[in-house]
């Protein structure tokens, strides 16, 4: 493949498929977004964009689409979630946006995804195509197949699975990868900021820890609404993705909780589930002109608020280093992945931590609330440069 030639195909119209087709086109890269849907959804209810994240959206061109929508929070406040009591006041606004020369942002994942596709349809070099699933691959060597459900076909030099945990081309690339049930679910809402219980700051981000189990809280679409997250423990290990749940559920699981979270939780709805899921680690995340991203090669248990902003990573690197090797697909990847993984894994790693230290009981959780109240915030804070700080 020349230059004029490389053409990419993407399966998956989410935030990484997206991100990676604008990527591209800034290296004037063709590309092809397949959306198994027949609309772009309005999916999701919030998200938490860290600086390392805001900073990728500057770049793309997709930030000034999302300010308007975005929240700015001043701070994180942890607190003990039995007792209501406040164990720290970790600096975000101001700060943050100091230290990492770009702001975080909270936002309705709807939003985001809107500003996305907002900048992909604008820009000449990619193709948005929804409908299409596409379910397998055949490599040609020179080139590469991507196959649809209806079996239509689609040439291209190579094709991006962007197609998230669930994802039918993971299979190309290795074999026996099914996430299994972590035995945690998630319960998700959106409320207006209005039905936020006195005392409670509007603009930050609340984290309420328990036994098993906690709470997340924070302003989106510019403050006027709140998004709504219980993580907690499910026995049955259900595996359930994306679908409505009770209010009744979400309030049972918050039964030990401090009354300003019990009170929320009651009055927010509809609500969504999903059931958390992990999955090893992969030996390759490529095979010929076939390479993985985001979700579908990496995911990530929700505790650092970064799945999302890995897949921006993830996106710019990628078309970073196939606009670097040019027609060396093949160096392209080995390079993608040799960036990558050492990232990955350790934002999966310390996600994973941070469940573990949210869910502690007994002589543990005095420990860490100890621990909360005596290290200066700032301190605590420090100790993520190496997340926030992340420049490809």
């Amino acid at each position: 493949m020349t230059d004029g030639n490389l053409k990419v195909a993407i399966a998956g119209g989410g935030i990484g498929g997206l991100a990676t087709a604008i990527a591209l086109a800034k290296h004037a890269i063709p590309s092809r977004v397949f959306e198994r849907r027949a609309a772009f959804p309005e999916e999701g209810a919030g998200i938490q964009i860290g600086p390392n994240g805001t900073r990728i959206l500057e770049g793309l061109g997709v930030a000034d689409l999302l300010r308007d929508q975005a929240a700015t929070p001043d701070a994180l406040s942890v607190r003990d979630g039995a007792t209501g009591r406040e164990l720290t006041r970790l600096p975000l606004g101001s700060w943050i946006a100091g230290r990492h020369a770009s702001p975080y942002w909270t936002a309705h994942r709807q939003d985001l995804h809107v500003a996305l596709r907002q900048r992909a349809d604008a820009d000449p070099l990619i193709a948005l195509t929804t409908g299409v699933e596409i379910v397998s691959v055949i490599d040609e060597g020179a080139e590469i197949r991507a196959v649809a459900a209806n079996g239509e076909t689609f040439n291209a030099s190579l094709l991006v699975a962007a197609d998230g945990i669930w994802s039918k081309l993971r299979k190309h690339v290795a074999a026996d990868t099914t996430p299994r049930p972590t035995g945690k679910i998630a319960l998700r809402s959106v409320t207006p900021a209005d039905t936020l219980p006195a005392g409670l700051t509007r603009n930050a981000v609340h984290i309420w820890l328990a036994p098993g189990g906690h709470v997340v809280h924070y302003p989106v679409n510019h403050g006027r609404d709140i998004a709504l997250v219980v993580i907690a423990d499910d026995p049955a290990h259900d595996v359930e993705w994306d679908l409505p749940a009770s209010g009744q559920a979400a309030q049972q699981k918050v039964r030990s909780f401090a009354e300003p979270v019990r009170s929320l939780v009651e009055k927010a709805g509809p609500w969504r589930h999903w059931a958390l899921h992990s999955l090893s680690e992969l030996n390759s995340w490529s095979a010929g002109r076939t390479v993985l991203l985001g979700d579908a090669a990496h995911p990530v248990l929700p505790f650092l608020a970064q799945g999302a902003v890995l897949a921006l990573e993830d996106a710019t690197t990628l078309a970073a280093c196939v606009a670097r090797h040019n027609n060396d697909i093949a160096m392209a990847l080995r390079s993608y992945e040799q960036t990558r993984r050492p990232r990955a894994r350790r934002v999966a790693q310390a996600s994973a931590r941070n469940g573990r230290i949210y869910h502690m009981a007994g002589i543990n959780a005095v420990a860490r609330n100890t621990a909360l109240r005596m290290t200066p915030p700032n301190r605590v804070m420090a100790g993520f440069d190496w997340l926030y700080g992340w420049r490809l």
